[in-house]
């Protein structure tokens, strides 16, 4: 982080684009204090170190720490209404040692379920391209909770109109936004599906089932029910995930589909994450697989003027098509529909 008052700007801008006012002020803060940025820069090569050290502090506090800051977290029952800065640097300091732990080996692995929402309209297009059955393989699934997004109910709603699909335990809200329409009717049938995920998020696992709530910004209460929801359905319908490398492993996962099947790699806000040689890795591979059959690859990334793209790339003889499908929230909340 060259420029960390550039980063933290940016990323309160993004809190303020999502409704996260807590995470907004607190970034702001921060990004003026340089002994504050210096710690959250402990974060291991490639991690975000605004997420990871909002993390930390939401992970004790979600397994019990008692502190003033507690007043300022809406999911912990706080409504204090005064400056939360002084109370947040004041509980860095006072709990710095477990904080570094935390920041230098945790990982953003958000696995928001809303995505799900976005997901279900562009695998209906996928679907309307390539056929069916499709066959899945997720890019930085987390626990793969947007492995199973066809177990979910989604609600579109554009202004009174509400369009319902599926019968899900859990219902996903999602606005549309714009004159157009996604796909509707029923979801494509599933072949198979498989996460790359090079560590894996075990929902059993109490640590990691906190720290996977840690990492939802605590303004956004309806989130954390939502997940609860999710963490229940995932239990039923566990999906498989291979542990490692993606780009290492995704040759082989590609290649185990049948040939007469249409496959799609996907991705949501994953490789944000990735170097600029790892995405030409994925993409080289991609091409590569491209010249034996057609792939498809599904992509939900932020880009770093806020906008993000809900884009479909096909791979077929060596070349790349891009098609935008639409714009959607970082998180599922709307979509808006280009095609």
């Amino acid at each position: 982080m060259d420029k960390p008052l550039d980063y933290w700007s940016y990323f309160a801008g993004e809190a303020r684009r999502v409704n996260a006012p807590l995470y907004e002020r607190l970034s702001i803060c921060i990004g003026g204090d340089e002994e504050l940025r210096e710690f959250a820069n402990g974060v291991r090569r490639g991690q975000p170190p605004a997420n990871l050290l909002f993390a930390a502090v939401h992970f004790l506090l979600l397994r019990g720490a008692q502190h003033p800051l507690r007043a300022f977290y809406k999911n912990l029952g706080g409504t204090c209404g005064e400056d939360p800065f002084p109370h947040f640097k004041d509980f860095v300091e006072k709990h710095r040692a477990e904080l570094a732990a935390l920041i230098a080996t945790r990982a953003t692995q958000t696995n928001e379920v809303g995505r799900s929402a976005i997901l279900h309209a562009a695998f209906r297009k996928v679907a309307m391209e390539a056929g069916e059955p499709l066959n899945l393989i997720e890019i930085g699934p987390s626990a793969g909770l947007n492995l199973i997004w066809d177990q979910y109910a989604v609600h579109y709603r554009h202004g009174d109109e509400l369009i319902l699909l599926g019968d899900g335990a859990l219902a996903i809200a999602c606005e549309l936004r714009g004159a157009k329409r996604p796909p509707l009717g029923p979801a494509p049938k599933i072949a198979s599906r498989i996460g790359l995920e090079r560590d894996p998020v075990d929902l059993f696992d109490p640590d990691a089932r906190d720290w996977l709530k840690a990492l939802i910004w605590p303004d956004q209460v309806e989130r954390f029910a939502r997940l609860e929801k999710a963490i229940a359905i995932y239990a039923l319908h566990k999906p498989n995930i291979v542990a490692g490398d993606a780009l290492v492993n995704l040759s082989d996962a590609i290649a185990c589909v049948p040939e007469n099947q249409p496959v799609c790699v996907y991705h949501t806000s994953a490789i944000y994450q990735f170097t600029d040689d790892m995405r030409e890795t994925l993409d080289a591979i991609l091409t590569m697989a491209g010249l034996r059959r057609t792939i498809w690859r599904l992509s939900l990334e932020g880009i770093l003027n806020g906008d993000d793209p809900l884009l479909l790339y096909s791979y077929r003889d060596g070349k790349k098509e891009k098609l935008t499908l639409g714009r959607a929230h970082p998180h599922g909340a709307w979509l808006e529909w280009l095609l």
